[in-house]
């Protein structure tokens, strides 16, 4: 009992060490927090660009649709209860039905998710949704419930490992995580509806807008619609509670304006776009399925309707590059980034095609473009390579250190590469060298090498310490002659013979050097 009580008081030590009071600006209740309102906005502002980018990008086809969403966003952040903050509203080139916040009032709503609504107090209901999220700081308290999470957790499963319970007690405390977790979920989901409906009052917005949406979004689910299962679903998930609880509320709240006509005027060019973008996931379904001349039959068709759609002419180059011809594909990814300018993945394509075209100088710039707008793997290692055919080979670790980042197989041809470079700097960073006393007393250097590539000539540097910081003396050995990733070869010395194991402990063992064969 004695160790876990002690454990608590380590837990609680640090809660009251880390957590800083703070005060919910919607609810007005007294909350933990590590994470600053300041932080928070910087977070929001830093991550807003590269979130939109890793999502399609913004809509752009009709630019009137953004200062619409726009308008209608920052009609409801007026009436919040945090007005102050730097709210930004964006439509993303989305199909998935999907909205989201990020800290500091950095939102989003995906073009998909604006057919399944009806009218602007729907809309409304949705923005005043997410500007409760931005409002009421959820993202600082998911943060902070997340650190204390991995806080407890780590010592419930060490006091389940003292109990007998070993690796199930540690699985228990993850599950107790994720439920705990999960349950603050759906308060916050709760709360930004409840608050969300207030704010939809304040601007005039008829207050069952809210009503609406959470009936369709159980119907949808009832249906098992796939493109809301992996959007809208999967971060706010719709129940019958919800439904009952909103009724609730708008109940008690006064009726005000649905504009309804307003906002089918302001959705007319998506709704005429739509059998273009159907067009384009029938095109991606094809593809799957390898199926290359039903895939351009569809996008033949979406570009007919909507020829300035750039994910349309960048599926072309993803069939073309299928189909082997690395010509036309460069030729649909330039289109693409004529339509497009400002997105990353047109330019991260082009860039790979022209890498294998020998077009170095068209792909290191191509690259580049892309890795400034949203840095990737791909990107990342494709420079990395670049930069070491130059003989750039700083330039060339950097990127390689990011690629490698991950176990796919471009991060595994990474590590390979900055293992390369990095042995001929810092070897001893992978190939490791413990001393010991054997048997016979006598020091013995274990040598293993933690690279991925084979290496050859293994030098070493034997040191015997004065104390903990000096060297009383060195030399140097010569290691293995070969030794294969994972391989570990003993090297016998004549220092001793030892009375004790314990004074191998003044001799430090360092590889200083290695070959790399081609």
């Amino acid at each position: 009992m004695y160790r876990g009580f002690k454990l608590f008081l380590v837990i609680t030590t640090l809660a009251t060490a880390l957590a800083g009071c703070s005060v919910n600006p919607v609810t007005g209740e007294t909350e933990f927090s590590l994470v600053s309102a300041e932080q928070e906005v910087a977070l929001g502002s830093a991550n807003y660009g590269p979130s939109q980018q890793s999502q399609g990008g913004r809509y752009y086809i009709d630019p009137d649709l953004q200062l619409y969403i726009r308008e209608v966003g920052n009609k409801l952040a007026a009436v919040s209860d945090r007005p102050g903050l730097p709210y930004e509203f964006v439509v993303l080139n989305n199909s998935t039905p999907n909205a989201w916040a990020l800290p500091g009032g950095k939102i989003a709503v995906n073009r998909g998710l604006l057919l399944h609504l009806e009218d602007e107090s729907e809309l409304a209901s949705v923005l005043g949704h997410e500007i409760v999220h931005a409002a009421a700081r959820h993202s600082a308290a998911q943060m902070t419930r997340s650190t204390f999470i991995g806080i407890g957790a780590t010592a419930l499963g060490a006091v389940g490992s003292n109990y007998g319970l070993g690796e199930t007690g540690s699985q228990m405390a993850q599950m107790g995580a994720a439920a705990w977790m999960a349950k603050y979920g759906r308060d916050d989901e709760l709360e930004a509806d409840y608050y969300g409906i207030d704010y939809l009052a304040k601007a005039g917005y008829d207050p069952y807008g809210a009503v609406k949406v959470q009936q369709t979004f159980v119907k949808l689910s009832e249906g098992r619609q796939q493109d809301f299962i992996s959007g809208m679903f999967a971060s706010h998930p719709p129940s019958q509670e919800r439904v009952d609880a909103n009724r609730l509320k708008a109940a008690s709240l006064p009726k005000g304006v649905t504009n309804r006509n307003r906002y089918q005027q302001k959705i007319a060019h998506l709704i005429r776009d739509k059998p273009a973008y159907d067009a384009e996931a029938a095109a991606i379904k094809a593809l799957n399925a390898k199926d290359t001349a039903t895939a351009l039959a569809q996008l033949d068709k979406a570009i007919k309707i909507q020829p300035n759609e750039s994910s349309f002419w960048e599926l072309r180059g993803h069939t073309w590059e299928m189909k082997k011809n690395a010509t036309n594909a460069e030729k649909a990814f330039t289109t693409a980034i004529q339509k497009n300018p400002d997105l990353f993945s047109t330019y991260l394509y082009r860039g790979l095609v022209r890498f294998d075209l020998n077009n170095k100088a068209g792909a290191k710039a191509d690259l580049q473009k892309s890795y400034k707008l949203l840095p990737t793997p791909p990107a990342s290692y494709y420079l990395g390579e670049i930069a070491l055919e130059s003989g750039d080979k700083q330039t060339a670790t950097r990127y390689f250190q990011t690629a490698a980042q991950g176990n796919d197989e471009l991060a595994k041809k990474a590590q390979g590469r900055l293992a390369v470079l990095e042995l001929a700097t810092s070897p001893h960073k992978y190939i490791v060298s413990k001393t010991y006393v054997g048997d016979d007393g006598y020091l013995r250097i274990v040598v293993q090498n933690n690279s991925p590539v084979t290496v050859t000539s293994v030098k070493l540097q034997l040191a015997e310490m004065a104390n903990a910081y000096m060297v009383e003396s060195s030399s140097s050995l010569n290691g293995p002659q070969e030794l294969a990733p994972g391989q570990k070869a003993t090297i016998k010395t004549r220092i001793g013979p030892f009375k004790e194991a314990a004074e191998a402990s003044r001799y430090r063992a360092k590889v200083v050097s290695v070959q790399v064969p081609e």
